[in-house]
This record gives structure tokens, sequence and C-alpha cells, in this order.
């Protein structure tokens, strides 16, 4: 902590962070190695629903500014969801150990430091590792999603969303991936080849390389996230009983090895959040803070309409009072309109051992608000926990940019033991809601059922002229001369869906931005 006076500079600079309303307290302004405890840098709460962006090299402390962040939005009642990619952000579920390096640190920054805690949920895709399991259905993930998690190009892609159009409007279930797989083998074997051709733009090629896709997925073990009970979103929504936010912690050690299936589930939970949210506009505090870990992977490969997706679910979400942070090394990780939406950012350091690195480290630099520090070299220069800062004021203005040396974590900045997070797991109340898999009839078994009936068929019974036909024989030959529409017709519920719509037979499920289904699963 200094003692010397406080510079014209970083008074000026502290003045644009000096608000009236409930904020987050980062650190104190560090000027020439400095820190200045009197200088505090802090982010409005009100304006975290306008997204922000954590940035920078590996081991410059981004994962104790999530941290940081996340245990005091939490203390002020808001919800937060943390992707732990590396497996070490479980410990912000237990008290902080102390040290001289952590009393150092406070006193430094101004800090009153004391151990502490936040109520915490883990959770695994589809039980995947440790955690309450997370699922969702082929249908509720959608083509879109599902195309980025398949490496599918822009053709394959289209074609994947003309397949569950088709399942859609013919009633046929996609809850898991042998769902889907049957209604492309099915679209592509000889009996279903009349089908194919009533949704032009999908050849056997096509088909032929989404079906190995779908096979490599299976194999790699990620068929278990697909599939029942999916996951209610609103479950992340939940503060504990002294009114904290709970923190919802992700646990993704366990396929660390599947980036793609992480990053492109998580933009599943925020579109699925976007479409059951409420519009609330701008709100005194958010009603989820999202972390976005390894925000790169989202849009690597990414087609122009899921980027378009993208960029607008990220716009839009604001006004449902959900915040988003991505995690990343460099803000040009980040495509330019996502980036322009990010108004709170923490810049740790940057490498320039490269010239790819230094041209990174101009690009950074730019998308800065001008200020009085040289920032190519303060970004180069940063040590651990410390960070370029800019954020917005509650009139929603850019703050002065502010080199900050930031606070410690009060939770334990490190993971808990596996005993103590399988405990945890196991007295959640979730885990009893989401521990065990569903498997409902679905498409899978209706198109086997439908295959079969030829085989089962019994022999021709008596001329018409003997007796008349049963009802329920009446319907199962319609149903075998309609094919799987006539079998449709049958069905009591669709026939009441019908009715209610006043459109055709098996109306097509209602989709959001990314192809998800709009219908709480």
């Amino acid at each position: 902590m200094s003692s010397a006076p406080t510079p014209q500079t970083v008074r000026e600079i502290a003045d644009g962070y000096a608000f009236t309303g409930p904020a987050l307290d980062l650190g104190a302004v560090l000027l020439d190695g400095t820190a200045y405890a009197d200088a505090q840098v802090r982010i409005p709460l009100a304006v975290l629903n306008r997204h922000g962006l954590v940035a920078g090299a590996t081991g410059t402390g981004k994962t104790k500014t999530l941290q940081l962040i996340a245990e005091q939005l939490s203390a002020q009642g808001v919800p937060v969801f943390l992707a732990d990619v590396k497996g070490d952000v479980s410990g912000i579920s237990a008290p902080g150990a102390p040290s001289d390096r952590t009393a150092s640190r406070a006193a430094e920054v101004g800090q009153s430091w004391a151990p502490q805690g936040c109520p915490a949920e883990f959770y695994a895709l589809g039980g995947m590792g440790a955690g309450i399991p997370v699922r969702a259905t082929v249908t509720g993930f959608g083509p879109l999603l599902l195309a980025k998690v398949l490496d599918l190009n822009e053709t394959q892609e289209s074609s994947l969303s003309l397949v569950f159009h088709y399942a859609d409007r013919r009633g046929l279930e996609l809850y898991d991936l042998k769902d889907l797989t049957a209604v492309i083998a099915h679209l592509t074997s000889p009996e279903g080849k009349e089908e194919l051709k009533t949704i032009g733009g999908l050849s056997t090629a096509t088909a032929g390389v989404i079906l190995r896709a779908l096979t490599v997925l299976e194999n790699e073990g990620a068929g278990a996230f697909f599939g029942e009970p999916a996951f209610d979103t609103a479950d992340l929504l939940r503060t504990a009983a002294d009114g904290r936010g709970v923190v919802s912690v992700l646990e993704l050690p366990a396929v660390q090895d599947r980036p793609r299936l992480f990053s492109t589930f998580l933009m599943w939970l925020l579109a699925d959040l976007y479409q059951e949210l409420p519009e609330v506009g701008d709100l005194d505090k958010p009603k989820l803070v999202f972390f976005f870990d390894e925000a790169h992977l989202l849009f690597k490969g990414a087609s122009k309409a899921f980027l378009e997706a993208i960029t607008q679910t990220v716009r839009l979400i604001r006004s449902k009072g959900v915040g988003i942070f991505l995690v990343t090394q460099t803000p040009k990780d980040v495509p330019a309109d996502v980036l322009a939406q990010l108004g709170n950012r923490v810049q740790h350091a940057l490498r320039a051992f490269t010239p790819d690195d230094a041209k990174a480290l101009k690009a950074t630099v730019s998308t800065f608000p001008r200020s009085s520090y040289d920032l190519g070299a303060v970004l180069t220069s940063l040590g651990t926990g410390e960070a370029v800062v800019t954020v917005l004021s509650e009139k929603g203005a850019p703050t002065p940019v502010a080199a900050t040396r930031l606070r410690a974590p009060q939770s334990l900045m490190g993971p808990i033991e596996p005993g103590a997070l399988q405990a945890a797991v196991d007295a959640s109340p979730l885990t009893v809601r989401y521990r065990d898999a569903i498997d409902r009839e679905s498409a899978y078994e209706k198109l086997a059922a439908r295959a079969a009936v030829p085989e089962s068929e019994p022999s021709p019974g008596p001329s018409p002229a003997s007796s008349p036909e049963p009802r329920q024989e009446k319907q199962e030959k319609q149903a075998a001369a309609g094919g799987l529409f006539g079998s449709l017709l049958n069905n009591p519920t669709v026939k009441s869906f019908a009715r209610s719509a006043g459109k055709q037979l098996g109306q097509e499920i209602s989709r959001s931005l990314f192809g998800t289904s709009k219908k709480r699963r």
C-alpha cells in the first residue's frame, strides 16, 4: 500500500470509477508499478448485463479474475454460471486459505480480505465426470448447434436442417443420437427414398457424411449428453436460502479433448435462456451472469449462419437480464460484431514474442479508448493478477482506462477435494431429478416398428363380405397403406394438435435462431 501522495493522473482515473450505486470491486489503480489503494477500480452492478471480455495470455490470472467477479456477484444475490475447463474453479465453493501472499495483496489494494466460499452446484455434460448430469434432446439442441459439434460445412449444415424439418413434420421425436441416425438411415434406405425426394436438397452422399460424423461423435462418448431428462435452464437462476446467488459450475475436464462439444453446449444454454426468459430491459442487477471460457472455440470454423445467430443472441439476451463474459487470450479471437457488444473489459498481459504476437498486441491496443498510458508497453509488462480495465459507467459511457492490481478472491484458489465435490453433488436436490437417463419412445422406436410391420402382418382374414372390419384393424391397415403419415393421422395427440393449429398434420416445431426447439422440453 503506497504512502506517497496520489498523483493527479491516478485521481482522475479514480474519479471515473466513483459510482454511487452498488458495484463490484476489482482492485486499485496501478501506475509505474505502484498500486494506489485510495483509487479503486469498480464495475457498476447494473451494467453487468452489457457483457464483458476477460482476455490475456496463459498464466496471467484470467481464472482468478472470473472467480473474483463471480463471488462478488453471488454476494449481491446474482446467480452465476462458470465453465470449469481446467478443473480449478470448484474452489469457489470453499473459503480461501489465508497466506502471507494474500495478506500482502489485500494490503496493496485496500481490500478487507476474509475467507468465504459461495453456494455452488456442480454439473457435468451427460454425467461425463463429476457433477449433476446435464443433457439436451437432439431436437432441443437444434441443427445449427449440432452442425457445429459435427464439424459440418455450410452445405451439410443446411442438409441437417432439412432432416430436422422432416422429423418435425412427421412427428418423429429426436431425443438422442440414435433417433437422428435412424431418421437419416430411413431417408437413405430403399423404403425411404421416395420421402427423401420430398425434402429437396438432401443428397444420399451428404446424408452419408452426416451419418459418419454422428458415428464418430457417438464413439467419442458424447452421445451421453443427448437424451432425457433434458436440463431446465431455469435451474441456473437460483438463489440460496441466505439470498446469495448460486454459482453453477460446469465441470469440463472429462471432455477437454472435445472442445467443440462443450463450447457449443454453452451456446445452447444461452439460446435456451434467451427463448425462455421474458423481456425485462435494464435492471438494477442482472438475473444471471454467464462466463464463457475458451470462447475462441465457439467461433473457430463457424458457419456464417452460426456466427449470425451468436451475434444476435449476444445482442438481444441482455434485455432478458443476462450478462455474458467471454474469456479468451486476445480480443481478435472474437468477431468484431460480437466484440462491439462487450462493454466491460479486463485485459491481462499479452506476449509479443513473434510478429503475430505483435499484430495481436497492436489490434488489442486499438480496441481501448484513448488514455494516458502507453498501452503497448503496459500490456506486455503487467504481472500476474494485474490487468488493464475499462467498463461502462452507470450512464453507459466508457470509464477511463485503468491499469489495475486486482483483488484476491476470498474463496479457495484451486480445486476442492474430489470427495467434497462428490458429496456436494450427492446432496443436491437436482441430482435426483437429472441423475438417471430416460429412453422414451421416439423416432428410433417408431421407425423400427414401422419396418417390422410387413414381417408381422397376419395372413389375410375373412373376405369383406363376411363381416364389418373392426375399427382397430381398419386403422392399422390405413396406417400401413398410408405409411408414417397414415399412422400419425390416427394418433389422438396429433389429431388434437392438428385441430388446434387449424393447419396440416404434424405442424413443424417452432424453432429459435439456432434452430433450438422453443417448447419446454
